[in-house]
């Protein structure tokens, strides 16, 4: 009797890891045609040289990026585009998000004072 329920636990657990990896594999499918889908939509929407200034974006600010991308996606499925977005339009709508967002980019210089030997003697 220990043999076979201990052939059923194993089993079981088998079954177990086979639709724990059937599940991760289709959560993985699913983002993939998710990703698929904004990246035709945001083809259609953009111009070559905005989806290179987003693309350049998307690898500094990965979240500013993907609020711009979700914008006009959501543009797009409005209905509110009139044509592809050059990249003179994405600066605008980038400063647009910029506004909402109320960020400003600053640059700090922190500058490290060096030992100079004209201010210490050391004879």
């Amino acid at each position: 009797m220990i043999c076979l329920r201990e052939l059923s636990n194993v089993i079981n657990i088998n079954y177990l890891i086979q639709d724990a990896a059937n599940d991760q594999q289709q959560q993985q499918e699913s983002k993939q045609r998710e990703t698929e889908m904004r990246n035709t939509i945001l083809a259609q929407v953009l111009d070559q040289s905005a989806r290179a200034r987003l693309s350049n974006l998307a690898l500094v600010k990965p979240e500013k990026a993907k609020s711009v991308e979700n914008y006009l996606i959501q543009m797009a499925k409005c209905g509110q585009l009139g044509g592809k977005i050059t990249e003179s339009g994405l600066i605008e709508i980038l400063e647009k998000v910029n506004q909402q967002l109320g960020k400003q980019t600053m640059v700090k210089f922190n500058r490290r004072k060096v030992m100079d030997s004209d201010e210490e003697d050391d004879y």
